[in-house]
C-alpha cells in the first residue's frame, strides 16, 4: 500500500475535505481512495467495500446517536450494525437511539453517506469498536460519498478521541 501524508497526499481531485484536511494537519500517514458511488446503494460503506474491492471488516460506516440526548459518534465495521445499548454503555449513558438524519449532518457539517470521523465540524464524543485494534489499517469516509480515507488504527483514535469497545454486532 503506498501512503501518503501531508496536504499534498490528502487531497483527492485537487479537492480537501475537511476530514483529509485534518489528517494532514494532524501528520499523520493517509491514503485516499476515490470510487464510483452507487446512488442507489441501501448500504453506502457496503458499496464503498465493493468498489474498492476492500474486505467489508475493514471499511467502518460512521453512525450518530443521541447518548441521553447527547449526539455520540460510533464507528463500527459495515460488516455489523451498531449495538447501541453498548454504545450507550461505553459513552457513559443508559439510551442511545440513532439520531435524526438532519441532526447528523448538522452537527457533523457532513451528508449521511459521506460523514467522517475526522473534521468535524463540533467534535463529538466518539466510540470505535474494538474489532479496529486487530487491523493494520482500516478505511473511514473521507468526509463524501465517493471517497474514503485509509489510517493506521491508532491514529484514528487520536484523532477523534475515542474510546475503544465493543459496540458492533454481528
Amino acid at each position: 500500500m503506498s501512503k501518503r501524508a501531508g496536504a499534498g497526499g490528502g487531497k483527492a481531485g485537487g479537492q480537501g475535505t475537511p476530514a483529509t484536511v485534518a489528517a494532514a494537519k494532524a501528520g499523520i500517514e493517509f491514503t485516499v481512495h476515490a470510487y464510483e458511488p452507487a446512488p442507489d446503494a441501501e448500504s453506502y460503506g457496503a458499496a464503498a467495500a465493493d468498489a474498492l474491492g476492500v474486505p467489508h471488516d475493514r471499511i467502518f460506516k460512521t453512525l450518530v446517536a443521541e447518548v441521553d440526548g447527547r449526539l455520540t459518534v460510533g464507528i463500527v465495521p459495515v460488516s455489523g450494525s451498531l449495538d447501541l445499548k453498548a454504545l450507550a454503555a461505553a459513552a457513559g449513558g443508559k439510551k442511545a437511539a440513532m439520531a435524526h438524519p438532519r441532526d447528523a449532518e448538522r452537527a457533523t457539517g457532513y451528508v449521511v453517506g459521506g460523514i467522517s470521523p475526522l473534521g468535524q465540524r463540533r467534535r463529538l464524543p466518539t466510540v470505535i469498536d474494538a474489532s479496529v485494534s486487530a487491523l493494520a489499517t482500516v478505511y473511514v469516509s473521507a468526509g463524501r460519498r465517493g471517497l474514503q480515507i485509509e489510517v493506521v488504527p491508532a491514529d484514528l483514535v487520536a484523532l477523534t478521541g475515542a474510546t475503544v469497545a465493543a459496540i458492533a454486532r454481528g
